[in-house]
């Protein structure tokens, strides 16, 4: 017997509580509160990250459920929120899809500079703790990726074990509620019409400029997007070209007048 397997569905006895109120859940607000409640005890976190979609090159959808001032679904500051989450993607691909750590303050080029307008942002800065997980299903190759957000320490373990045990629970009670209002016609937008929205750019010239709004260099957007710096400097010129700009301030400022970055 695989002992692994064992510990785990003894775990999960501990765990029944909160689960059996996880499959009562019914609405967006209901979610929430279940986070906030006795999900808490087993897994603490202040900001809890969905997304699904193309990890690779494609359009990510995500949530966002907190009770901090500000950070909700497509508010001011989560524009770029689809490729922090390719980010965590690899993290979690690297750790060969088990749960995993990261102290995210000693990673400033992912936490990105805080503006007053984007509430978000500045929640962000003040996160310590991020503990990554996901689910593959593989019928469709689909994948979804859950990200727990901390602004205190929180330790690998037994946070590991609650996130394999409860992470399941929560995508079920994501794929059951009925998205809210403003999430529905965002994520419409965001799949199926982002790119004729942003002048034309590709998907990876949205990357690139998403970074470029939060001040990177061409140098750190190669090392986030795992590319050269030479090619991101490619980017660019194709970029300039598309929107009839000179320089990269320019760009910003046309580009944000379609879809601000926060």
């Amino acid at each position: 017997m695989n002992f692994h397997a064992l510990s785990l569905g003894e775990e999960r006895n501990r765990f029944l509580p909160v689960i059996e109120q996880g499959l009562a859940l019914e609405r967006h607000v209901d979610l929430l509160h279940w986070l906030q409640g006795d999900v808490q005890h087993h897994l603490p976190h202040d900001i809890l990250l969905a997304g699904w979609g193309d990890f690779r090159e494609g359009p990510i959808a995500h949530d966002l459920l907190s009770k901090l001032p500000g950070v909700r679904s497509y508010a001011a500051g989560t524009e770029s929120l689809a490729f922090l989450l390719r980010k965590f993607h690899t993290l979690w691909v690297g750790a060969q899809r088990q749960p995993c750590r990261l102290n995210f303050r000693e990673s400033e080029y992912l936490r990105g500079s805080s503006r007053p307008e984007a509430s978000f942002r500045s929640a962000l800065q003040n996160m310590r703790t991020v503990l990554v997980h996901g689910l593959r299903d593989e019928r469709s190759g689909h994948e979804c990726l859950y990200v727990v957000m901390s602004a205190a320490e929180i330790p690998a373990e037994p946070a590991g074990t609650a996130m394999k045990v409860l992470i399941p629970f929560v995508d079920s009670a994501l794929r059951r509620i009925t998205q809210l209002p403003q999430q529905h016609t965002q994520t419409s937008l965001s799949l199926q019409t982002a790119h004729e929205e942003l002048l034309g750019l590709s998907e990876r010239e949205v990357q690139v400029m998403a970074w470029v709004a939060m001040g990177k260099t061409n140098s750190e957007i190669g090392d986030i997007l795992n590319i050269s710096g030479c090619t991101v400097k490619n980017h660019m010129q194709r970029i300039f070209r598309k929107l009839n700009v000179f320089n990269r301030a320019q760009a910003v400022s046309k580009v944000t007048r379609v879809t601000p970055y926060g």
